[in-house]
C-alpha cells in the first residue's frame, strides 16, 4: 500500500512538471511572436505616423497609389497636392501618403 501511494505521488508530480513545461513553451512562443512580429510592426507604424505628422507645404511626396506631387496646402487629415507643371490639383488623405521624396529644405539645398 505504501508503494502504491509513493508511485501515485510521483506520477502526479510528473504530471505537474509536464503541464508546467507546456505552459512554459506556450509563453516562450508568445514572447517570440511579440519580438519577431508585433514589435517591429509597431515601430514601423510609429515611423510612418511621424513622417505624416512632419509634412510641410512644399514637400514632394508619393502616394500609395503612385501619384507624385508637391504639397500645396494641408488640413488635419487631408493634403492638397500639385501633380504636374500646369499644377493639376488633387486632394488626398494623409493616410494615403507612402513616402516623402524631398523635404522643403532639401530641395532648396540641391538648387544651390
Amino acid at each position: 500500500m505504501h508503494n502504491f501511494l509513493l508511485e501515485a505521488a510521483q506520477t502526479a508530480g510528473a504530471g505537474w512538471t509536464t503541464v508546467a513545461m507546456q505552459v512554459g513553451m506556450i509563453l516562450l512562443v508568445v514572447v517570440a511572436f511579440y519580438f519577431l512580429l508585433i514589435r517591429p510592426q509597431k515601430k514601423q507604424e510609429k515611423a510612418v505616423n511621424e513622417m505624416r505628422n512632419n509634412l510641410s507645404v512644399g514637400d514632394e511626396i508619393t502616394t500609395t497609389g503612385g501619384i507624385v506631387g508637391r504639397i500645396l496646402s494641408m488640413t488635419d487629415d487631408t493634403v492638397l497636392i500639385g501633380t504636374s507643371g500646369d499644377c493639376t490639383k488633387i486632394r488626398i488623405l494623409k493616410s494615403a501618403i507612402a513616402r516623402v521624396d524631398k523635404k522643403t529644405g532639401e530641395a532648396e539645398q540641391q538648387k544651390e
